[in-house]
């Protein structure tokens, strides 16, 4: 990928928001499952409770380095399968004020060059299943009286498990930027807007920026900005509405830092094209999903295998999401 190519990646992701929602601290990219759509705030929405419920899958089995695919022996990392199932709750206070809060679980299967009790090379892959770091946040949303706008707030808590388990031969092959939590307490900033075209149309734009605050055991994640900006249209279905959407998602993610970290394959740029469709039930009841496709990417890799030993991030070809809300 080219200089201008890179920097248009990131420029795409800074327009899609004034500044972020809840992500999830994680390397591998899990923050943009927060990013678009489903992380606004409904319009017009009464005060009160609701909660939602969200599974994400991601299977990354294809080494990239810089803008391109590179050969999987250059990787000491394999593949990383995860089912991500999140669990949150909103409460809207009045039209001015709202506060949220969510906990991830990981299911994850992380295969990856490690060695057996004689020293000699193994492919192994070890299962692993905790819970990530949990999100609370709260959003201004008073700045038009449908809620259309809103700036917020969060706090990351170090919630998630941050050390590896044990192999069968007595090694932890997980490295930190694997693992559900990183071990620090970070700070999110978010935003949101939608507008309406006419009729059912609409557009939107929302991003997150995460930032630590404070670490633990030698290791900073790199500072992560998330983005959509997207169009859905409303569809009369009977009792029901069906809202065809369609969302540019971007990241851009700085070098993670500290003597537990690995700088040089840590970082990343990305841009991916998301359609998908909500479903307005009842009143109360809502459920959301897409598949986002990457359109560009550019991951930071070491330039040496011989001398750092691993070169690479490992990538997902689509990105899997279904979210139920409901409403009390």
């Amino acid at each position: 990928m080219t200089r201008f190519a890179r920097n248009s990646v990131a420029g795409l992701v800074l327009l899609a928001g004034v500044s972020p929602v809840a992500a999830m601290a994680c390397a591998c990219g899990c923050g943009i499952f927060d990013a678009g759509v489903t992380s606004i705030t409904p319009q017009d929405s009464d005060s009160g409770l609701s909660v939602f419920a969200r599974y994400s899958y991601m299977d990354q089995d294809q080494n990239r380095e810089a803008g391109h695919a590179a050969s999987p022996d250059d990787n000491s990392d394999k593949r990383i399968q995860t089912d991500f199932y999140t669990l949150g709750v909103n409460y809207v206070i009045n039209h001015k004020w709202m506060v949220m809060a969510e906990l991830p679980l990981y299911q994850r299967k992380f295969t990856t060059t490690g060695a057996d009790t004689n020293g000699n090379p193994v492919v192994e892959t070890v299962p692993l299943t905790d819970l990530g770091d949990a999100m609370i946040r709260v959003d201004y949303t008073g700045f038009a009286p449908d809620m259309s706008t809103g700036l917020g707030i969060g706090i990351k808590l170090p919630t998630g498990r941050y050390t590896s388990p044990m192999d069968q031969y007595g090694g932890y092959p997980y490295d930190r930027d694997s693992l559900p939590g990183t071990g620090s307490t970070d700070l999110e900033v978010n935003g949101y807007h939608v507008g309406h075209l006419g009729g059912g149309a609409r557009w939107f734009v929302q991003a997150q920026y995460k930032f630590a605050v404070a670490t633990r055991d030698g290791y900073r994640p790199g500072n992560e900005v998330d983005g959509g900006l997207g169009l859905t249209y409303d569809l009369p279905a009977g009792q029901s509405i069906v809202s065809p959407t369609l969302q540019l998602l971007g990241s851009v993610r700085a070098h993670d830092s500290g003597p537990e970290a690995d700088p040089l394959n840590s970082g990343y740029q990305r841009l991916l094209l998301a359609p998908g469709v909500r479903v307005q039930i009842t009143r109360k009841l809502s459920v959301y999903g897409d598949v986002a496709f990457p359109i560009a990417q550019y991951t930071n890799a070491a330039s040496s295998v011989a001398i750092e030993g691993t070169s690479g991030q490992l990538a997902a070809k689509a990105l899997f999401k279904l979210q139920v809300n409901y409403g009390f």
